[in-house]
């Protein structure tokens, strides 16, 4: 959806309508999580996907439907055993999608959401889904902002509140009310779609490896740092466009810098003097992921070096060393992809074994 909101704005400021599908609910195997998107616009133009082809087919003819009936539609799509050649998920999963029409009138919010979205600010949109309330609705909830109605005042209340919760985790998915917003009751279904604002990845240490990360990294949707304390190596030439290039000493620029639950840290400067202060910081502060690199025998050094600075044993866990999952990577674009393999393991609670070796669900209900 974030990646569809330029061309979508468009649309919408040049006053053409335009279908939206949306995924609100996943089961089984389904191949997109909540939040994937799916616009048909002027000229029949298609942006996005739900399935990744599987029913994409029916959803434009339900997005034009929509548009042309300007009412929302709640549909849902899984694989039908009796009918192979039915329209439905191979995958053997489900998903449920909100298909709306989408104009100034109907979501007079839209612009103002894809404006916060551009510029990094966080924003929930809160959609009603379904139950005795507008389908469709829209209310759009900044951390000190609101605009639209659900259809009520109290159901915009709780909703409201539960809206800036989801933002602060990034979290998308549905919620139940009464019609006037009871929270002991679910009459009323609403699906939360927060756009928080890109995670980091901060990667110290400017050699060949950091640049493969860091492009890996922008590829994974992070917002990627490069710190490295010798100015002839942290330049912006060596590194993909886009990405933050500061020359600081590791830990210095750490210890001013926030992070949070979703912050990804890796370590890649090999080096004592840099790497054993840069993760006693690092250790003390909220991340997803704190890798660093190096041999076996650099690793147990530097944790007792760690250990003997009053890092706890809790604490001394979270390092990931060295870091990067077992592929028998070689090059630093092979390095890169095992760290970002551990890294999307640890975020979804991967095992990081080989498909075959493994049973059940591929894509476990509720990931998306």
């Amino acid at each position: 959806m974030r990646e569809m909101l330029p061309a979508l704005e468009r649309w919408y400021a040049a006053g053409a309508p335009f279908g939206l599908a949306t995924v609100v609910a996943v089961s089984r195997s389904a191949p997109r999580g909540p939040g994937a998107a799916m616009a048909v616009g002027p000229d029949d133009e298609v942006l996005g996907s739900v399935s990744g082809g599987c029913v994409e087919g029916a959803v434009f003819e339900l997005a034009q439907e929509v548009v042309a009936s300007g009412e929302a539609r709640l549909e849902t799509f899984g694989y039908s055993d009796e009918d192979a050649f039915a329209v439905g998920l191979t995958c053997g999963g489900e998903i449920t999608l909100l298909v709306r029409p989408v104009t100034p009138e109907s979501d007079p919010t839209f612009s103002e959401v894809a404006a916060s979205v551009a510029a990094g600010e966080p924003v929930t949109v809160a959609t009603v889904v379904d139950g005795p309330a507008p389908r469709g609705a829209t209310l759009a909830v900044w951390p000190g902002a609101v605009s639209g109605t659900l259809g009520t005042t109290g159901l915009d209340a709780a909703v409201t509140a539960d809206a800036r919760g989801e933002l602060a985790l990034g979290a998308t998915g549905l919620r139940h009310y009464g019609p006037r917003g009871e929270r002991r009751e679910d009459d009323v279904t609403v699906f939360l779609h927060s756009f928080a604002p890109p995670p980091r990845m901060l990667v110290f240490g400017a050699i060949d490896y950091a640049a493969a990360v860091a492009r890996i990294g922008n590829f994974l949707g992070y917002r990627v740092t490069v710190c490295d304390a010798r100015p002839v190596f942290a330049t912006p030439k060596r590194f993909p466009a886009g990405v933050e290039v500061v020359v600081d000493w590791p830990h210095r620029y750490l210890a001013g810098t926030d992070t949070d639950e979703r912050t990804v840290i890796c370590v890649l400067t090999h080096d004592p003097k840099f790497d054993v202060p840069l993760l006693e910081e690092a250790l003390r502060q909220p991340a997803a992921y704190i890798g660093a690199m190096g041999s076996r025998r650099t690793h147990d050094e530097r944790r007792k070096r760690l250990a003997e600075s009053g890092l706890t044993g809790d604490e001394l866990a979270r390092l990931r060393s060295p870091l990067g999952l077992d592929l028998g990577a070689r090059t630093p674009e092979e390095v890169a992809v095992s760290v970002a393999a551990e890294i999307v393991a640890l975020r979804w609670g991967g095992t990081g074994a080989p498909l075959t070796a493994t049973a059940g669900a591929i894509h476990p209900a509720g990931v998306s």
